[in-house]
């Protein structure tokens, strides 16, 4: 069973520098940052671990990075070997400016960005020299080192033969231990969900999706409950629109859903997390085209970014309940699948019109939402890959959010800031209402009457027919399901987004209510 695995190693955080030990490798690396000088200012602008390292290193270290070459840029790295009899490569790294921090027009914070992504290449050219523990330097902001250098060197290779250098990490040279071990578990939260949504589709079925989680979850049995709804269940709650998509697969569905209870009233209002849960999108019968079909293995994005969300609220203890829904089928085709055309009813009553089944998404969330509101929650998130429309308006800079709370927005925008993982709001105009209700056949289409126009607007709109609560957003993540070079601490591939911002936002509500 596919795990993710710690890839920290606790020590005195405090130390300058540290002995070799017998239980690490003798291939050890540091990771320091640098400052760029502002004005006139003289002389190298080192973080505060790197001047200690080079007062221990009598200046070496300085001296190197003058005559090495130019000043390092933002995000850059350039490797010094010999410095140290502990560390025989060192990698110092660009930060960019020191008073860098919140700017408005990016909608994030410039200085945790840097962290990120000078750390994330410090310790992948140093994995590129099989080194096999590294220590880094916390640059200010402990947890955004961590956080770069667990989601720098996550590489999926699971499946190979060969596999790539494995790196633990530890802090250096900081007494943040607190913000270093909360940055390596956002992280590895995000890291669970890439590793979900990378994996083959006949590796992470239905089944298996809900069996991983459930272990992921196992350490948390005092707070966590799972449960692992089978069709017969399914059809008990009479989800027909969920049924609708799952009928044409040979895999059965599974409904999984997860009761973190943090809070320290048991009665609390929940926070209810909903994830689209398609473990491959063929499209049906509306069949897709070949080209790049293989990506939509990770059309469970939804689904794997919500449970592993609360997998790391599990582990950071957060004072607050929340439950997870993840529906989780395959949409396939087969001669009983449903055709386009079909008339199908949600478990709210109403019938919904599928004329293409390639909009599936919208479908199986639609019966989770209904459910949900059955456990009166504070407020409902429901994410999902849910339209190629969402990628040509935003691409990968954000996810998407349609929602008809301003303060549920408020609450989701300030946790992206703090994470870098952006967020920003779309239209719940009736215009795109109008577009889904007016049917021929049933109370709603599962389609836009204006075909493409629109498409994420029109797909929001007919997620909202099935909510009734006064907070309540729906995350599109389309856009960002994967990664090729844009997000520079993150390798090519699924990306796991938008996890971090789900956790921060969760914690938000648990400490500010």
């Amino acid at each position: 069973m596919l795990l993710v695995r710690r890839v920290v190693q606790r020590t005195n955080p405090n130390r300058s520098f540290s002995a070799s030990h017998t239980q690490l490798s003798h291939r050890k690396g540091l990771v320091l940052g640098v400052f760029e000088k502002e004005g006139e200012e003289a002389g190298l602008h080192l973080t505060e671990a790197a001047t200690g390292f080079d007062q221990t290193v009598s200046g070496k270290l300085s001296e190197l990075l003058t005559i090495s070459g130019p000043a390092l840029k933002k995000g850059s790295s350039r490797i010094f070997y010999g410095v140290h009899t502990d560390f025989p490569c060192v990698a110092v790294v660009g930060l960019g400016k020191s008073n860098a921090g919140v700017c408005g027009a990016e909608n994030w914070d410039i200085g945790k960005e840097n962290i990120r992504a000078a750390v994330s290449a410090g310790c992948r050219s140093l994995q590129d020299l099989e080194v096999n523990h590294v220590e880094v330097d916390g640059c200010g902001d402990a947890q955004s080192a961590a956080e770069g250098a667990a989601l720098g060197l996550f590489h999926y290779d699971q499946l190979k033969s060969k596999k790539k250098n494995k790196v633990t990490t530890q802090l250096h040279g900081s007494a943040d231990s607190v913000g270093w071990e909360k940055g390596v578990l956002y992280a590895e939260g995000q890291n669970l969900a890439r590793l979900l949504m990378e994996g083959p589709a006949n590796h992470i079925t239905p089944t298996v999706f809900a069996s991983i989680i459930e272990e992921n979850l196992a350490g948390h049995a005092g707070r966590v409950t799972i449960k692992k709804r089978s069709q017969d269940w399914i059809e008990e709650q009479q989800m027909g629109a969920f049924l609708s998509v799952s009928k044409g697969s040979e895999e059965p569905p599974v409904f999984l859903e997860i009761h973190y209870n943090g809070a320290p009233e048991s009665t609390e209002a929940p926070l209810l997390l909903v994830g689209k849960g398609i473990t491959f999108d063929t499209g049906g019968i509306s069949l897709k085209p070949s080209a790049s079909m293989d990506e939509m293995r990770a059309d469970m994005g939804g689904a794997a970014t919500v449970c592993s969300s609360i997998v790391t609220a599990a582990a950071l203890k957060l004072p607050v309940n929340i439950i997870g829904l993840a529906p989780l089928c395959e949409n396939m085709p087969s001669g009983k699948a449903t055709k386009p055309g079909d008339v199908v009813t949600a478990k709210n009553g109403k019938t919904i019109q599928v004329d293409n089944t390639d909009a599936e998404g919208r479908l199986v969330l639609a019966d989770a939402l209904c459910y949900g509101h059955t456990f009166n929650p504070r407020a409902i998130v429901n994410v999902a890959t849910l339209t190629g429309a969402m990628d040509v308006a935003l691409g990968s800079a954000a996810t998407g959010v349609f929602t008809n709370s301003d303060w549920l927005w408020e609450q989701l925008q300030k946790a992206s800031v703090v994470t870098g993982d952006r967020v920003w709001r779309m239209p719940l105009f009736q215009h795109y209402t109008r577009q889904v209700t007016d049917c021929q056949l049933a109370d709603v289409n599962n389609v836009g009457k204006y075909s493409r126009s629109g498409g994420a607007c029109t797909a929001a709109a007919f997620l909202r027919e099935f909510v009734t609560a006064p907070h309540w957003a729906h995350l599109d993540i389309a856009g960002v399901m994967s990664n090729k070079d844009e997000v520079p601490y993150l390798r090519k591939g699924m990306s796991g987004r938008p996890t971090r911002t789900l956790v921060e936002f969760a914690a938000g509500l648990a400490h500010h209510g």
